[in-house]
């Protein structure tokens, strides 16, 4: 019980724009380096493309522009694979920084402040001594994306 209350605790740390981000370990199945991305006519505008995971399609969902972020196509970005209940999915990211565990006690609520647009994806805000890191909710990116599918 004690590793596994340890894991629920364990957040997978990224950048977006140079701000970090996390979500939690177990809801990602692994991080991978770029992979040709095939572009999808008419889809959403977060939607980079879909990628081929060792003949897996996964659809990548940038979250720059997810968050109203441009994108440099100079740069390399990550994916962080992650299992939806209609497949895998991409989170396209900066880069992957490191695993965090949060302590419960630095954890607090979304301020009121943030843009509702990202708000509905944001759970916490844990503060620790390098900065602040954004919690996310991936049910929320995945549901949205979900629902945008049909």
């Amino acid at each position: 019980m004690e590793a596994a209350q340890q894991q629920a605790n364990q957040y997978c740390g990224f950048k977006i724009a140079g701000e970090e981000y996390a979500i939690p370990v177990m809801e990602v199945q692994e991080v991978i380096k770029p992979l040709q991305v095939t572009a999808v006519p008419m889809a959403q505008e977060e939607i980079r493309g879909l990628i081929n995971l060792r003949g897996q399609i996964v659809t990548c969902i940038s979250l720059r522009k997810l968050f109203q972020q441009e994108e440099n196509l100079e740069h390399e970005y990550m994916n962080i694979i992650i299992r939806g209940k209609d497949g895998l999915y991409s989170l396209v990211v900066d880069e992957v920084t490191d695993i965090i565990d949060v302590d419960d006690v630095a954890v607090e609520k979304v301020p009121e402040t943030i843009n509702p647009r990202i708000k509905r994806f944001v759970d916490k805000i844990y503060k620790r001594k390098k900065g602040l890191v954004i919690l996310l909710k991936i049910e929320e990116l995945l549901e949205l994306q979900e629902k945008m599918a049909q």
